[in-house]
């Protein structure tokens, strides 16, 4: 700096410093905030002892769960009715293998009879929505062994729901259709006819 600009600053464009102004301290210089080691830092890791209590508690509360739904489960397997489970009667599910394995017309079962209906309205785009094979008992050695399929039109504007049943006696092993389209399925007998009800 020259001489003048030393004697006389605003000659140079400088201006003077003022020294009743304290000058800042480290810390205000660098914007930093005071340590205060009595206050937590939010910016620190967790522990690994409150990590590995939050992970434990989580697999905790997932093996409860787990255990609910299976008990659950259970629970209603053991408790559901006979009706929507043939494997609890060994006697509906002779009913229902009964009917399932009776000849039909133009196949070998009723049960392939059924899913070559179901096939054939699948392949020409119609749709079709079967249900589950179900069995009631009617009494000794009788039972009412179903299944529902939902049909729809051919314009694709409604729907319809067919029940095929058959009524299964265990005892004479015999099957008779008891609906007008498990009719359908059945063979004609002896005297050129379906069996619809079974005889008086």
């Amino acid at each position: 700096m020259s001489g003048r600009c030393w004697k006389n600053p605003f000659v140079c464009g400088i201006s003077p410093v003022r020294q009743d102004r304290p000058l800042p301290s480290l810390e205000e210089k660098e914007g930093a905030i005071a340590f205060d080691p009595d206050k937590p830092d939010l910016a620190a890791p967790s522990s690994p002892d409150s990590a590995g209590s939050s992970s434990s508690l989580s697999r905790y509360l997932h093996y409860g769960a787990l255990a609910l739904v299976l008990i659950g489960g259970a629970a209603y397997w053991a408790i559901k009715p006979a009706t929507l489970n043939p494997m609890a009667d060994p006697r509906a599910a002779d009913a229902m293998a009964l009917v399932q394995t009776h000849r039909a017309l133009g196949a070998t079962t009723l049960l392939q009879a059924v899913n070559e209906r179901i096939r054939a309205r699948s392949e020409r785009g119609e749709g079709v929505r079967a249900g589950e094979w179900s069995v009631k008992p009617l009494g000794k050695d009788r039972y009412m062994v179903e299944i529902s399929i939902r049909e729809q039109s051919a314009n694709k504007t409604q729907w319809f729901e067919r029940e095929f049943q058959w009524e299964a006696n265990l005892a004479a092993h015999r099957v008779v259709a008891v609906s007008v389209p498990a009719q359908g399925l059945m063979p004609v007998d002896d005297n050129q006819r379906m069996p619809l009800y079974p005889p008086r």
